[in-house]
């Protein structure tokens, strides 16, 4: 219409009605970015070193063999000298033998005695074998028992007749063991034990033994006197 202004149109407005710009300029922007990341990497590459030279190896020498004249000998080497030994040539290396020493009489023990052996220490209890009193088929007897150590010990005592029959055994004044006779022997073991240094006795009764002496008397394996 006369009279009325037209109105321009705005660079934003341009832009947005033609896409294909915005793309092209994204599309040489990305190029250059390219071209410059692949300068940068050129620039920046490393190369490998050269390799060491490779070593010189030097040949050996061979020596030169002399000639010698015909009809020439060759001396050996003389050896070495070294120092002589007495007793023996100086081509000689064997030494001497060295006599071998001798043993005193000391160490070789020929007058000394081989020692006693130390004695038997004596049985924690001891018994002394003796007749109370006998009569016609019979006799009363007793083995009277002594405690030597310095504690408290039982006890046992063995007593061989080889014929004959027991009629009774006891502790005098003490507690009662147990006891038995089989095959001709009385064996009786105490039923407490005998305080350090006290005594007691055993007796026994027997009949038809045609002896009033046994044939052994053992306490706790040891003989007793008085037999």
């Amino acid at each position: 219409m006369p009279g009325t202004r037209r109105a321009r149109p705005s660079p934003g407005a341009a832009i947005t009605s033609s896409p294909w710009i915005v793309v092209s300029i994204g599309v040489i922007v990305m190029v250059v970015l390219l071209v410059v990341a692949l300068g940068s990497v050129r620039g920046r590459r490393t190369f490998a070193e050269a390799p060491p030279p490779a070593p010189t190896i030097s040949l050996p020498q061979v020596p030169v063999a002399t000639p010698t004249a015909p009809g020439a000998t060759t001396r050996p080497p003389a050896p070495a000298s070294g120092p002589v030994v007495p007793g023996l040539s100086p081509r000689s290396t064997v030494l001497p033998a060295r006599p071998a020493p001798r043993p005193s009489a000391s160490a070789s023990g020929s007058g000394s005695r081989p020692a006693a052996p130390p004695p038997a220490a004596p049985p924690p209890v001891t018994g002394r074998y003796g007749v109370v009193s006998s009569f016609d088929g019979g006799f009363v007897g007793e083995v009277r028992l002594v405690n030597a150590t310095g504690a408290a010990r039982g006890w046992t005592v063995r007593l061989a007749f080889p014929r004959g029959r027991l009629v009774a055994v006891w502790v005098s004044g003490a507690e009662q063991g147990r006891g038995g006779f089989t095959d001709g022997v009385l064996t009786y073991r105490s039923g407490v034990d005998l305080a350090p240094g006290a005594s007691v006795a055993l007796q026994f009764h027997f009949e038809q033994t045609g002896t009033t002496r046994p044939s052994s008397c053992t306490v706790d394996g040891a003989a007793c006197s008085g037999l």
